[in-house]
């Protein structure tokens, strides 16, 4: 089939599957110019052409303007003229707008096959970040008279998505069509769709190799017990498959049910030693997250080799919390390469070396891996620095910014521009143009010392967010103060001396909810410094005997403050005591941080292993960075070194007769 039928084909069935999107509500217009640029900012939402061509000419010679311009042409892209998109291009080279519209403009040119064109303006597309442009890239050197080798890659990119991508679903069909891919790709594909709750990812994936396969995945994903009763007879490839994808859904649903299905003659002998080796992977690692005891052995059952990384990470910390240390060495270097660069478990596999006695290069290999990370960095890297014995201090300060550094910074048309949108409201865009502007990875991007002028330069308009994140992209340099500020000083230790709670705690605790954004608001109602739900702060305020506490004040500075850090303290409290589980409490919930901390029973756990060992994402990430963050302020406050392994503790079941801290909560 030619290419061009195969993506005309391709793109009328990712158009079937693309949801509608909601509407946004409608905002009266306001008059003057940074309200003209922010109704340009409603009505690019909403994808309303007529008003941003209205409004765009209000908005000449605004600060903003690139921005105004950006909004209403890319909202008319699909009909815009070539020599229109590159006046627009001229006119703002050099700017994040220029890169964006530039962005939008090649994956419209990938989905409409202008290949020419494509190739003429993807070399000059700085940002390099947008996978489904890099993969139209791809598609395009693929059909090149060159006729490159880009499998590996588009295999690589397609199977990292967790959504439906239009250029690296297309560059696979390509691939596929043209036999440089072979199926067993878009089955795997479909394999971590289902594991992760994506049918919709699965279908398109098998609908570019097997159409009549991928119709059956809806009844097969709503049923799989169903769909595994039928099939008695002789298994044909794609027919296994769909046996292997019911396993998976039935694992994610009851992992216990899948394991003795799994355990079933017929898939003993039917299915590969692959298919087995990754549901029992999924077995495992649905297991592992419900901190069972038994997840190894059912990582046991299967092969290293065949699973996921993900199921060998799970099958590293189940190993952690079974104290099972050669198997946390095998799952770990089972790993990619560059997961296994990662500090966690460079780490890990540090520690792992270490408790395997008898062979005597293991120490100094350890060691070395301990080298490699030990730093004040992050939550591994505290760890590492006094597994080597070392303390943990601040490191010495660089040389303080500049004069000219300093005027180098504001003179940066592109920084000043991010910050005058965060003023007005526009945080979205002015942190996105604020990060290009700041990114490593983009030509002419900054180096340490221009870093440290950015974020100092944020730091004195009180930007916080970008202040930390612009003070932690440096790579040679830290500055410590710089990357763990400490704003509203005087309320947060008045009210932390007030109550006994410590202050290095709520800083690292704010740190990680807000960065110290003053207004900041989560996607689920959480709002303020603290990060405080409705629900939770009427609660609190009765509590604290906060009297005639209305919703409104939420945002509040100081009021958030009381009820974030009340809040905290009675949590705290709750968990006798223990740093980590009232983070982990204050982020996921008391009752599943009680959860977590496992049953009458259970062995006490080093926290490191506990922390690692929550099943959430967010919180796992949350903990560290909380504790990592308190431990460094800690030392900013004191001026001493300090032990993070002597902060967090250990983590054991539930004392008896402890209260539940939540049973009252609405």
């Amino acid at each position: 089939m030619h290419l061009r039928a195969i993506l005309t084909l391709f793109f009328l069935l990712a158009g079937l599957m693309l949801p509608f999107a909601s509407a946004a509500k409608k905002v009266a217009p306001p008059d003057g110019g940074d309200e003209v640029i922010s109704e340009m900012s409603q009505a690019f939402k909403k994808g309303d052409r007529k008003r941003l061509s209205a409004l765009l000419p209000k908005a000449q010679g605004h600060r903003l303007e690139p921005w105004a311009a950006y909004w209403e042409l890319s909202a008319r892209l699909d009909n815009a003229s070539s020599e229109e998109i590159r006046a627009f291009l001229d006119r703002y080279a050099g700017s994040y707008q220029e890169d964006r519209l530039r962005n939008d403009w090649l994956l419209l040119l990938g989905k409409t096959g202008d290949w020419a064109t494509f190739m003429a303006e993807y070399p000059k597309y700085r940002m390099g970040d947008d996978r489904s442009v890099r993969c139209f890239a791809l598609l395009t050197e693929a059909q090149s008279s060159i006729g490159k080798d880009v499998s590996a890659q588009v295999k690589e990119l397609w199977l990292a998505l967790r959504e439906v991508d239009e250029g690296c679903a297309a560059a696979a069909a390509q691939q596929l069509q043209a036999g440089k891919l072979k199926p067993d790709v878009a089955w795997m594909r479909a394999r971590l769709a289902f594991e992760n709750s994506r049918p919709h990812v699965a279908a398109q994936a098998i609908g570019l190799i097997d159409p009549k396969s991928a119709g059956r995945l809806s009844a097969l994903y709503a049923s799989p017990v169903r769909y595994l009763d039928d099939k008695v007879t002789a298994l044909r490839s794609r027919t296994k498959e769909l046996v292997t994808l019911a396993l998976i859904r039935m694992a994610t649903t009851d992992y216990e049910a899948a394991a003795a299905e799994l355990n079933k003659l017929r898939w003993r002998t039917q299915l590969t030693e692959e298919e087995r080796s990754w549901i029992w992977g999924v077995i495992g690692k649905r297991a592992a997250m419900r901190l069972s005891s038994g997840a190894l052995n059912y990582f046991a059952r299967g092969e290293d080799r065949f699973m996921h990384s993900d199921h060998l990470t799970w099958k590293a910390r189940a190993a952690l919390r079974g104290g099972a240390w050669p198997e946390v060495l095998k799952a770990i270097d089972a790993m990619p390469e560059a997961m296994r660069r990662d500090p966690s478990w460079v780490y890990w596999r540090a520690r792992a070396l270490l408790a395997m006695p008898g062979d005597p290069a293991a120490p100094r290999l350890a060691r070395t891996l301990l080298e490699s990370i030990a730093s004040v960095r992050g939550f591994y890297e505290q760890l590492a620095l006094e597994e080597l014995g070392k303390p943990i201090t601040a490191p010495p300060h660089p040389e303080p910014v500049t004069g000219t550094e300093k005027t180098a910074a504001q003179n940066n048309v592109g920084l000043a521009r991010a910050l005058y949108a965060i003023e007005i409201g526009l945080r979205s865009e002015g942190v996105r143009e604020w990060n290009y502007h700041t990114n490593l990875h983009v030509p002419g991007g900054m180096n340490d010392r221009e870093l440290l002028a950015a974020a100092a330069l944020a730091c004195e308009q009180q930007v916080w967010d970008r202040c930390i994140n612009t003070s932690e992209r440096t790579r040679g340099l830290i500055d410590l103060e710089q990357r763990f500020p400490m704003p509203l000083k005087s309320a947060v230790l008045q009210r932390t001396s007030q109550i006994e709670l410590d202050p290095a705690y709520v800083y690292g605790l704010i740190r990680q909810e807000s960065r110290f954004i003053m207004d900041a608001r989560s996607s689920v109602g959480a709002s303020g410094l603290m990060q405080v739900m409705p629900a939770t702060a009427r609660w609190t305020a009765k509590r604290i005997g906060l009297n005639n506490f209305k919703p409104h004040q939420i945002t509040d500075r100081d009021t958030n403050i009381a009820i974030g850090t009340g809040y905290l303290k009675l949590v705290l409290e709750n968990f006798d005591g223990s740093l980590p589980l009232a983070a982990a409490a204050y982020n996921a919930g008391p009752s599943r941080a009680r959860n977590w901390r496992g049953q009458d029973g259970d062995p006490i756990l080093e926290t490191a292993i506990w922390a690692e060992n929550i099943p959430f994402n967010e919180t796992r990430d949350y903990v560290k960075k909380v504790m990592a963050n308190t431990n460094i302020y800690a030392i900013l406050i004191s001026n001493k070194a300090q032990s993070l392994k002597a902060r967090i503790g250990s983590v054991g079941p539930l004392r008896p007769g402890s209260a539940a801290l939540d049973e009252d909560l609405p």
